[in-house]
C-alpha cells in the first residue's frame, strides 16, 4: 500500500472498529426494545410515542451540537458520550432487573438516549471524513455503510435473545460494548486543525451569542448554497416516508402473520443482505463520476415505488423488492455522503451537519406522528405507499429540478 495514500490509517482503524463495536450492542438492545415496547402497550399509537420521545430532542440537539462542535473537540465528544451511554443502559438494566421500570421511565430513557445519539452522530459525521485520505471518500463510507448494515444481522439474535432471557442481558451487553468503544476511542490522536481556524471568529464574552450567531452562519450556509438546499429538503421529504414505515411495518407483520417479527426480519434481511453486497463492490470499484448524477436519481425515484409497494406482494416478493431497494440505496447513499463531506470546508462540517441532521429528524418526527395517527384507522400498507409515493414526487422535483447545481458536486471523482 502506498503509505501517502492509505485509507487504513491508526484513528481511522480505531474509529471504524469502535464504531462497530457500539453498531453492533446497539443493534443486539435496540430491536429487543422496540420488541418490548410493543408487548407492553399492545398499542401501535403508545409505540409510536415511544419512538417520538427517542425522535423528539433530535430536532434541537442537532443545529446546537452543530455549532458547538465547529469550535470543540469531536474527538473527546465521541468518546465522552459513549462513556455516558455506557452508563444509561447499565443503570437501565439494573432498574429493569428490580423491576422499578415501567413505560414512562423507558420513554424518558428514549428521550435521554435520542439526545446523546443526535449529538453524537453530529459529531461522527463531521469528525470521520477528517480521517480520510485525499481520494478514498467513496470507499470510506462503502466501508462505513457496510458495518452499519451488518450489525443488522444482531436482529434475529436479539429477537431470540429477548423470547428466550429478557431485555436485561441485552442491554448489559450494550453497555459494556458502549464502554469498550469509548475506550478505545481515547486513543485516536488526529489533530482537529479547524478548532484553531474558528478561533479568529470566537468571541469569548459571548459563548452564548456566539452559539446562536454560529447557528445562523450554518442556516445561512446550508440554504444559500442551492444544491445543498436541494438535497436537504428532498431529504427531509424521505425522513418523513422513513418515519411513517418504521412505526408501522413491524406492527403489521406482527399483526398480519404468526411469529411476524421473523418475517419480517427476513423480508428486510434482504434490504441489509443487498445494502453489503453494494457497499463491497462500492469499496472496490468506483462510479463514472459524469453518471453519478442521474444514478442516484434514479435510485431515489425507484427505491420510493418500490418501498410503497412491497406490502401489497407475497413474501418472497417483498424479499426481492428489499433486497433490489438494499442495493440501490447503498448505492445513492455513498454518492450523496461522500460528495457533500468532501465539498463542505472542516470548519463548517459541524453546522452543516447538524442542520441536515435536524431537517431529517423534524421530517422522521411528522412522519412518525402522522403515520402512527393513521395506523390505527387506516391500512399500514395504503398509509407507507402516500408517504413513499411523496418521497419519489419530492425527489423528482427538488434534486430533479435543480440538476446543474446539484450534479456539480455528486458527478465528482472522491
Amino acid at each position: 500500500m502506498k503509505t501517502h495514500n492509505t485509507l487504513w490509517t491508526k484513528d481511522f482503524t480505531i474509529l471504524t472498529l469502535g464504531s462497530v463495536v457500539s453498531m453492533f450492542g446497539n443493534a443486539l438492545s435496540g430491536f429487543a426494545i422496540s420488541l418490548m415496547v410493543l408487548d407492553f402497550s399492545e398499542s401501535t399509537f403508545l409505540y409510536a410515542l415511544f419512538i417520538i420521545a427517542y425522535t423528539l430532542p433530535q430536532i434541537i440537539m442537532p443545529i446546537l451540537s452543530g455549532a458547538i462542535l465547529d469550535r470543540f473537540s469531536r474527538r473527546k465528544t465521541i468518546y465522552t458520550l459513549d462513556f455516558i451511554s455506557a452508563g444509561i443502559f447499565a443503570l437501565a438494566a439494573f432498574l429493569i432487573s428490580r423491576g422499578k421500570i415501567q413505560f414512562p421511565e423507558f420513554a424518558l430513557m428514549a428521550f435521554l438516549v435520542g439526545s446523546i445519539n443526535s449529538i453524537y452522530m453530529t459529531a461522527y459525521q463531521s469528525f470521520y471524513p477528517l480521517l480520510i485520505s485525499e481520494g478514498n471518500y467513496s470507499k470510506a463510507y462503502s466501508i462505513s455503510s457496510v458495518l452499519e448494515t451488518l450489525s443488522a444481522v444482531m436482529i434475529p439474535v436479539s429477537a431470540w435473545t429477548y423470547n428466550t432471557l429478557g431485555i436485561v442481558p441485552l442491554l448489559g451487553i450494550n453497555a459494556v460494548s458502549f464502554f469498550i468503544a469509548a475506550v478505545m476511542e481515547t486513543q485516536i490522536s488526529a489533530a482537529e486543525e479547524y478548532i484553531e481556524t474558528q478561533k479568529a471568529t470566537e468571541d469569548k464574552s459571548h459563548r452564548v451569542r456566539q452559539v446562536f450567531s454560529d447557528i445562523k452562519e450554518g442556516a445561512e450556509y446550508l440554504f444559500g448554497d442551492r444544491s445543498l438546499r436541494a438535497i436537504a429538503i428532498y431529504f427531509t421529504f424521505s425522513a418523513f416516508a422513513g418515519g411513517a414505515s418504521s412505526v408501522l411495518t413491524l406492527p403489521y407483520f406482527r399483526a398480519t402473520y404468526n411469529n411476524g417479527e421473523y418475517i419480517y426480519m427476513a423480508v428486510y434481511g434482504c434490504a441489509i443482505l443487498g445494502r453489503a453486497l453494494a457497499g463491497a463492490y462500492h469499496y472496490r470499484h468506483k462510479l463514472p463520476a459524469s453518471k453519478k448524477f442521474a444514478i442516484a436519481l434514479s435510485v431515489y425515484i425507484l427505491t420510493s415505488l418500490f418501498e410503497g409497494s412491497v406490502l401489497f406482494f407475497p413474501v418472497p416478493v417483498m424479499a426481492l423488492f428489499m433486497g433490489i431497494s438494499g442495493i440501490l440505496g447503498i448505492t445513492s447513499y455513498t454518492i450523496r455522503i461522500s460528495a457533500t463531506q468532501s465539498y463542505v470546508p472542516d470548519e463548517k462540517k459541524g453546522r452543516f451537519n447538524g442542520a441536515f441532521n435536524m431537517l431529517n429528524t423534524v421530517g422522521m418526527l411528522l412522519g412518525e406522528t402522522v403515520a402512527g395517527a393513521l395506523g390505527d384507522f387506516v391500512s399500514p400498507r395504503y398509509v407507507i405507499m402516500g408517504f413513499m409515493f411523496l418521497c419519489a414526487a419530492a425527489a423528482v422535483i427538488f434534486i430533479g429540478g435543480a440538476k446543474d447545481s446539484v450534479s456539480a458536486i455528486y458527478n465528482t471523482d472522491k
